[in-house]
């Protein structure tokens, strides 16, 4: 009997799963992690999203939880997504820092280049890059058939033929003042109306 769509996707799925899977465990034995006395801090998400969130360096909570968009952020995204009627299942974040070090943030390269196979592996419709210093750094990744990204707030930018991109102010800069606020919602609520113009297939 042939496979349906409904099939096919399903092994899409489990096998981006499965890749995730060996990256999370890759990351768990890297060295700079163990000399750091710290975990990785891994993405989280849905395998498959529409949606990719990129950020340079994890917060305090995010580094203690392992987990990317973990804490005050991640409520922030989930206010924000209720409002603009955005699935939280269409969505995965990650960080280019995963290795965080006691002493700054000092970015092993191995590390900032895991976002590239990430991406590979979820294949989103759209990537929000959040920040100048993840701006730089999705500018410097070596991704098949990628534009620059420009640091022009709430413009949806081509980033492959297959992916836009949208560049926000640093979400973690964007929390406490409320100037800061604003200026974050203004590029970000761009998303609401990309996501509503998304065809259902």
């Amino acid at each position: 009997m042939p496979e349906t769509g409904n099939d096919i996707r399903e092994k899409y799925l489990e096998r981006a799963i499965r890749e995730l899977n060996t990256l999370g465990r890759e990351l768990q034995s890297c060295r700079g992690c163990a000399e750091s006395g710290v975990m990785p801090v891994l993405g989280s998400g849905h395998p498959q999203a529409d949606i990719a969130l990129v950020k340079y360096s994890p917060t305090a909570s995010e580094i203690e939880e392992g987990v990317a968009f973990y804490g005050r952020v991640g409520s922030a995204l989930s206010s924000s997504f209720a409002r603009l009627n955005i699935d939280p299942m269409a969505v995965y974040g990650t960080v280019f820092q995963k290795c965080p070090d006691p002493e700054g943030f000092g970015p092993d390269p191995d590390c900032l280049g895991r976002v590239a196979f990430e991406l590979e592996i979820v294949q989103p419709r759209i990537l929000v890059v959040m920040g100048d210093r993840a701006l730089e750094s999705v500018n410097d990744l070596d991704y098949p058939l990628s534009r620059t990204v420009e640091p022009s707030p709430g413009e949806i930018q081509a980033f492959t033929p297959a992916c836009d991109a949208l560049f926000t102010p640093d979400i973690d800069d964007s929390l406490d003042e409320e100037g800061a606020k604003r200026e974050f919602w203004r590029a970000f609520r761009v998303l609401g109306t990309w996501y509503d113009d998304l065809p259902p297939y």
